[in-house]
């Protein structure tokens, strides 16, 4: 059982920025990883923002190209998720997911029910 841990949400003004962060524990010996964010408003279907796994590979929701970065250095490090040019849009929980599978991240979109973990959420809101 791996337990994610979701830091850095907040309140900001449209144009600001946030860095979220995600902490997993315990790990383990793997290297590989499958990890991204989620996020959800009232009333709304989650909805996937952006995923990273240890190939490199990255895939971003078309919504947040270009003013998103999700990073990761290796297996053991923090998740991260900089959030720049920030819209009222972009106000919802956040969650953090995590694959050990890697069946989350071959697929050609980000599908919820692919990460089996998941944080408690950071709530991120953001004014106009």
């Amino acid at each position: 059982q791996v337990h994610l841990v979701e830091s850095g949400g907040g309140s900001v003004q449209a144009g600001g920025s946030l860095r979220l962060s995600c902490s997993a524990s315990p790990w383990g010996t793997s290297t590989y990883y499958c990890m991204g964010w989620f996020r959800q408003s009232p009333g709304e279907e989650r909805e996937g923002v952006a995923r990273v796994d240890s190939d490199g590979k990255i895939t971003y929701a078309d919504s947040v190209k270009g003013r998103f970065t999700i990073s990761k250095d290796n297996a053991e490090s923090p998740l991260y998720l900089q959030m720049n040019s920030l819209k009222p849009e972009d106000t919802a929980m956040y969650y953090c997911v995590s694959d050990p599978v890697g069946g989350a991240c071959a697929s050609r979109t980000l599908v919820p029910s692919y990460f089996h973990y998941w944080g408690q959420g950071t709530q991120v809101t953001v004014s106009a």
